[in-house]
């Protein structure tokens, strides 16, 4: 035996006419105890209203854009005679603003509730088909899960939900980023392999590490998932050459420590990497190649007429590259404080997305770490990146030719220029960087 129930607002505080912007039911599901009905959203909070039995849905009484208040009747549920009792609405729904989890802790408690030999599934690819406007729909999602794919950027249209009647979980939403993020990398390399042929690429191994010893499994941090993934199309899709050379700092880093006092009375340390900005900006005025972006078709350069320099700088989450705007228009003084600022708000975790757009040109530096050389990545759209190592003390022959020269200490800076090689040849890359050396070995030159 069964008998129909009027299923109605439950006290909600105190929100009066609240809008109804999702309707999760239809005439005939069957819901359980619990499963969320309709969704509600105020000028304060969005909720949703749970299924006080279980039951089958006979009719809808409210619709999308309805106003409704605490004893409005949602819809008649049909239950069993034994579910009967259960179908008071409760005294109050739930109200929270919904978190926002990152994607590490799905990740972690995948882990923590399979047993450690199984092997981890590869996401399938996800097609990148655009959804036609005619046909688009309203994903089948809770707010949480909405906010969630807002804010990593997920179009849910493209998610395939695996919940309930198709809703999507933000499960759902993680292994469609996942098949993006596997899938983008092949298809820019299709698009800029030679007739359009994707890589082979074998699959990646999947070993079960703790049969070897003693393991520990460690989310990657927000920043270095995000990074990875670009840095992984960058190195794919560009073909990279790295040009190396040296630049004696002798002179140049005596000028800095005999300045740096007076940068020091004003609060900030006057470092190297603000001359080396000052001359770049001069060798990126000589070879304006090196300044500019390949449009995406590949026909033509876009020479840029200013220079934002983009620094990498190395935080506890990973590396994040803010960029400093007209680096030309400013002297050392000034890049050295906007340095300085924009570290700390790089490590505070305080800089907003426009901090790092529109770079022109970057500079990796690793002297304060050590290292003789290393291949840094170019930071796409660039077309060339420069990398900086440890500065040593070093023998250098000076002077003419046998008896007329002889060695001397020489402070040199190792430097290491990756370039866009289908923009760059060897030869202009050569040039640059040496032109690069001769300025840092006498800064006047950045003056000319």
């Amino acid at each position: 035996m069964s008998s129909i129930t009027e299923v109605k607002l439950p006290d909600i505080g105190d929100f009066k006419e609240v809008e109804v912007i999702e309707i999760l039911v239809k005439p005939g599901d069957a819901v359980a105890k619990e499963d969320s009905l309709i969704t509600l959203e105020s000028d304060k909070a969005t909720m949703e209203i749970p299924s006080p039995a279980a039951g089958v849905v006979t009719e809808l009484r409210v619709k999308l854009g309805d106003k409704v208040a605490e004893g409005s009747i949602i819809l008649l549920l049909e239950a069993s005679e034994s579910e009967a009792p259960a179908a008071q609405p409760p005294k109050s729904a739930e109200i929270s603003a919904p978190s926002v989890p990152a994607l590490e802790p799905a990740a972690a408690s995948a882990s923590a509730v399979e047993p450690a030999v199984a092997p981890i599934p590869r996401p399938a690819p996800v097609p990148f088909e655009p959804i036609a406007e005619a046909c688009a729909f309203k994903p089948h999602a809770s707010p949480s899960v909405r906010k969630f794919a807002r804010d990593i950027g997920a179009d849910l249209t493209k998610v395939r939900g695996s919940g309930p009647k198709g809703r999507i979980t933000q499960k759902d939403v993680q292994t469609f980023v996942k098949g993006v993020m596997i899938e983008a990398p092949a298809r820019t390399s299709a698009a800029a392999a030679p007739g359009g042929v994707p890589f082979n690429l074998p699959e990646w191994p999947q070993v079960d590490f703790a049969k070897f010893g003693p393991v520990e499994s460690k989310p990657l941090s927000r920043i270095k998932k995000l990074s990875g993934a670009n840095l992984h199309r960058n190195w794919i899709s560009i073909p990279h050459v790295t040009q190396f050379d040296e630049a004696d700092i002798t002179e140049l880093e005596a000028f800095r420590k005999e300045s740096g006092a007076a940068s020091e009375k004003q609060g900030f340390k006057l470092t190297m990497l603000a001359f080396l900005i000052k001359a770049c900006v001069t060798a990126l005025r000589q070879y304006p190649e090196f300044n500019a972006s390949l449009e995406r078709g590949g026909e033509n350069l876009v020479l840029k007429k200013y220079f934002h320099i983009g620094v990498a700088v190395d935080t506890p989450d990973g590396l994040v590259v803010p960029v400093i705007r007209d680096a030309d228009r400013k002297g050392v003084y000034e890049l050295a404080r906007e340095l300085a600022e924009v570290s700390k708000l790089a490590r505070a975790r305080k800089l907003k997305p426009g901090d790092m757009q529109g770079g022109t040109f970057s500079i990796s530096s690793l002297g304060g770490i050590g290292g003789t050389a290393f291949t840094p990545i170019i930071n796409a759209p660039e077309v060339a990146i420069l990398g900086v190592s440890r500065a040593a003390m070093r023998p250098v022959w000076v002077g003419g030719k046998g008896e007329a020269g002889q060695f001397t200490p020489r402070l040199m800076l190792p430097l290491s220029l990756s370039y866009d090689h289908r923009v760059i040849d060897g030869a202009a890359a050569a040039r640059f960087t040496s032109y690069l050396a001769s300025v840092l070995s006498d800064i006047r030159r950045s003056l000319l």
